[in-house]
């Protein structure tokens, strides 16, 4: 039977990083639908820190701000997954930066050179470290 004991030696090195980046992105696709379903509220005021990706969202029919409420429930459903050390909790972060990497090589596809390519090698490098034996073998398929 394996131990649920937390071996803080064993833990991978970026484990909490990367559960923290899961419920921050839960938290931000969150934030996102609600000021897509319920425009003009004082949720709007965030997107000054992206009024391109704002007004691209404004655009789209408001039923959108499902699909953000569904991606904030999958990356909360992940990250609780992430820190019980759930293989499913690890598969699913995988796919959620793989496709996250296959956004990034779609942006630098369009002519978005920086963003693009900024975003595939961090999300690479992520996909990349989170695929090692040592990080996949701390998730148990048991349990």
């Amino acid at each position: 039977m394996e131990t649920r004991e937390l071996d803080k030696s064993k833990r991978p090195v970026l484990w909490i990083a990367i559960a923290v980046l899961l419920f921050w992105g839960a938290l931000a696709a969150t934030l996102a639908a609600i000021s897509v379903l319920f425009p003009g509220t004082w949720l709007d005021a965030m997107w000054i820190l992206n009024p391109r990706a704002h007004a691209g969202l404004v655009a789209l029919p408001r039923f959108v701000g499902c699909f953000f409420l569904i991606l904030g429930l999958v990356l909360l459903i992940t990250g609780v997954g992430w820190i019980r050390r759930r293989f499913w909790g690890w598969a699913l972060a995988s796919l959620l930066i793989a496709g996250n990497l296959a956004g990034d090589l779609f942006r630098f596809a369009q002519g978005e050179w920086v963003a693009g390519i900024v975003g595939a090698v961090v999300a690479g490098a992520l996909l990349v470290y989170m695929l090692r034996q040592n990080v996949r073998g701390f998730f148990l398929k048991q349990a």
